[in-house]
């Protein structure tokens, strides 16, 4: 296995870890943008008020996304458990 072949499976590792992770944080983030609005707009600044919306959200997305993540860590796990015959080459 070459130097470019292990650049390969990192730059898939970090692509596959980014995209996975994007619909939990962005979800997260707009739920947080969205309460600071409400907080600065009412002042009323709690902390409560900011944790439980994000929680809310992260919970909500790993709902609807869950699976969709399962299966493209699955595929890259698949793919990287494939390159170890490729190692000692």
């Amino acid at each position: 296995m070459q130097l470019e072949d292990f650049l390969h499976v990192s730059q898939l590792a970090i692509q596959t870890a980014v995209i996975v992770s994007a619909p939990v944080l962005l979800l997260g983030l707009t739920a947080g943008v969205i309460v600071s609005i409400i907080q600065a707009a009412t002042q009323i600044n709690d902390a409560a008020l900011a944790f439980i919306p994000k929680i809310a959200a992260a919970v909500v997305a790993l709902l609807f996304f869950g699976a969709w993540m399962i299966s493209q860590m699955a595929s890259f796990a698949t793919y990287a458990f494939d390159q170890i015959p490729n190692v000692t080459q």
